[in-house]
């Protein structure tokens, strides 16, 4: 059982959890995931490790209300534990010394990017990074992405906040005025195709983490497949970050809404 330390609502339907977890404080690196279950029959959730502090013992975890088992999740608060946590999952960023790195990150998305901004700028790197959501009150970790970018710039759907438009302008801005040596992208897996389209017409390197549609998180249920450079990949062990270039986008989003409906009626009867 590990106990929550710590909880704060950074939107409606967002939520900041601080767990206790020494050892996966210890040894987690920028990229991995944990596996976090509620109840002894609660379902599986891989969830990216947004910071861990190795002094208090914690990891922090983002998390977004989507279906029934992720909505447990955050209702839990300060005192309660989480039945299972297990990790660090997953394969490491790879983290270097490259130049200017553009870092891009939408909704929830960019609880998982910023251990990697954090990694990059403490790498010597020029990072600028751009996040973008639908308005501003979706829009997360403003203060800490700031504190770890030489730029940061905002992009929402309505205008309400920073600039008024798609993640991709404000990308595109970015690379049109200076060189961009590498490009990570996490977030909606629309945006990650959109932004994996633009940086390939610029020949810039980039990643995409592929976190999302995990389930089982230890390559045993076969969810989380899919095909990069033509080849079949298990996100949970082989990713979860592969070259965003390689992937087929159109696959994983035809995907992810393969159990949709039955999460529908799960939810539904939950609240009835």
């Amino acid at each position: 059982m590990n106990k929550i330390v710590g909880k704060e609502n950074l939107s409606e339907r967002i939520v900041k959890i601080e767990v206790e977890a020494p050892l996966i404080a210890k040894s987690r690196k920028p990229g991995n995931f944990i596996i976090a279950k509620v109840g002894k029959m609660g379902e599986r959730i891989p969830l990216t490790i947004a910071t861990a502090d190795k002094d208090k013992g914690t990891i922090t975890l983002v998390v977004q209300k989507m279906g029934v088992s992720s909505s447990k999740l955050c209702d839990l608060n300060v005192g309660d534990s989480i039945t299972d946590l297990v990790g660090p999952l997953g394969k490491p960023t790879n983290i270097h010394k490259v130049g200017t790195v553009l870092c891009c990150g939408g909704g929830v998305g960019v609880a998982p990017l910023f251990p990697i901004v954090e990694a990059y700028k403490k790498a010597g790197n020029r990072v600028i990074t751009v996040l973008a959501a639908r308005s501003k009150e979706l829009l997360i970790l403003e203060k800490e992405m700031r504190e770890h970018s030489d730029e940061l710039i905002i992009m929402t759907d309505d205008g309400s906040y920073g600039e008024k438009g798609l993640i991709t302008e404000g990308m595109e801005k970015v690379i049109n005025s200076e060189k961009v040596d590498e490009c990570i992208t996490i977030g909606p897996a629309i945006m990650m195709k959109f932004c994996a389209q633009l940086t390939k017409k610029h020949e810039i390197p980039t990643m995409a983490s592929l976190n999302s549609i995990m389930v089982d998180g230890t390559g045993m249920c076969g969810a989380c497949r899919v095909t990069v450079g033509g080849k079949t990949k298990f996100t949970c062990v082989d990713g979860p970050e592969f070259d965003a270039h390689e992937i087929d986008f159109e696959e994983m989003m035809s995907r992810l809404g393969g159990y949709k409906k039955e999460e529908e009626d799960k939810l539904n009867s939950s609240k009835n």
